[in-house]
């Protein structure tokens, strides 16, 4: 039933309104029906039932007792004729004073109704009038605030607790994106004030050669570089909060290759001894994003880990699910503080200076929840981390849309 009007307390009322003036009407036209489907011309003569002149007495005839209007001398015929004539009449008449009766009636029930449509409504409404007030005075600075309705368990209950779940959830939402915005600042910050503080020692130094201004260009081109890694950290990462809108068919294994080659300089620079088993690992997946998440797992093993350290690295096939299982050593990390590196600038021995601000795990869990896999990390006994990505399995050529990894690399804005 599509009502004009907007307001739910006018809708609420023209409908409980409706429903009751339609049961009236409903219940006074099977009252007239029943009342006109009771026989007109059935008249009862010395105690029996008769009509249309069946159960006449033809002994005698008679009328049993003065009828209005009855001759006494009229035949038999004649008197149930005129007394049947008689009844329809008194029918017919009784029928139009019960309609205009019912009209009436109808008319009266439909202010009553409009009464207690306009009662109902409000009463009904009513719980859900003070929610919204309380969720309308709830703003960013009270998000702490809930409904906290009490009473039965019923819908309007379970809305509130709804709402309060909600208004949980958005609550952490927004200090976790208070915190990160925070985080991200300082991050940015530190390395433009050290740009900023090397270009005014080389410009003040009087003394300065060309040998000072090549290492501090160097020096500047580093930092320029960790500052590139964090966009493309922080671009990654919000990127994959969008949710996907391209897919390709990928394998793991080729972006696993990639993704040492590119880490070799580090990791013969710190002397890892580096060992890959890579199978055919087919996913569909954002390239970019799959790409950013391996090169991240392989990065945080690389530079996390201790001199003449060893890192190992896994794509297969199990269980249903394209695995890519990156294993390094390094500093030991306690069990419960294994969930907590995955948090944006979170992760424990994390700084600004190392290059290393935080970012790797949390750009490898937000890639995941987008491509629905199931992340797995332990800390290892002697020491360093076990992380294990395993993706919903795809059939198809795995080598598709990685042939050229050089354009992919392109593509996903890595230098």
């Amino acid at each position: 039933m599509h009502l004009p009007s907007r307001r739910a307390g006018v809708r609420l009322t023209l409908l409980y309104g409706a429903l009751l003036v339609a049961s009236g009407a409903v219940l006074l036209a099977l009252t007239y029906l029943l009342v006109a489907r009771f026989p007109a011309d059935r008249v009862l003569v010395d105690g029996v039932e008769a009509g249309g002149g069946a159960g006449v007495d033809a002994g005698t005839g008679r009328s049993g007792g003065g009828f209005p209007g009855v001759r006494p001398a009229a035949r038999s015929g004649d008197v149930f004729a005129q007394l049947q004539e008689q009844a329809v009449g008194q029918h017919t008449d009784q029928l139009r004073q019960l309609l205009v009766q019912s009209g009436v009636a109808l008319a009266v029930m439909l202010v009553v109704s409009a009464v207690l449509g306009g009662l109902a409504a409000r009463r009904v409404l009513r719980p859900l009038r003070a929610m919204t007030g309380t969720v309308r005075h709830i703003s960013a600075h009270t998000l702490h605030e809930r409904l906290a309705v009490q009473g039965p368990a019923d819908e309007l209950k379970e809305l509130a607790d709804t709402v309060d779940g909600l208004l949980g959830r958005l609550e952490a939402a927004i200090d976790s994106h208070r915190r990160f915005v925070a985080h991200a600042a300082h991050a940015l910050h530190t390395p433009l004030l050290l740009e900023r503080a090397l270009l005014r020692k080389t410009l003040i130094d009087r003394d300065a050669t060309a040998e000072t201004f090549r290492g501090s260009t160097e020096r500047l081109l580093e930092i320029s570089e960790r500052q590139a890694r964090l966009l493309e950290s922080l671009l990654a990462l919000a990127g994959s909060h969008r949710g996907l809108v391209h897919r390709e068919e990928l394998d793991l294994a080729r972006l696993a290759e990639w993704a040492l080659h590119v880490a070799r300089p580090e990791s013969e620079r710190r002397g890892l001894r580096v060992t890959a088993a890579t199978g055919p690992a087919p996913v569909l997946g954002d390239p970019a994003l799959i790409q950013r998440l391996v090169c991240c797992l392989v990065d945080n093993a690389v530079g996390h880990n201790r001199p003449g350290g060893r890192v190992d690295l896994t794509t297969a096939v199990r269980d249903g699910h394209a695995v890519v299982s990156v294993a390094n050593t390094g500093d030991r990390v306690a069990p419960d503080q294994v969930d907590r590196l995955f948090a944006p600038f979170r992760g424990p021995g994390r700084s600004i200076g190392d290059g290393h601000p935080g970012l790797g795990l949390a750009v490898v869990h937000a890639i995941a929840l987008a491509h629905e896999a199931v992340i797995s990390a332990r800390a290892r006994p002697d020491g360093g981390l076990s992380v294990e990505v395993a993706f919903p399995i795809r059939t198809g050529d795995p080598r598709k849309g990685a042939d050229d990894i050089g354009q992919l690399d392109k593509n996903a804005g890595f230098h």
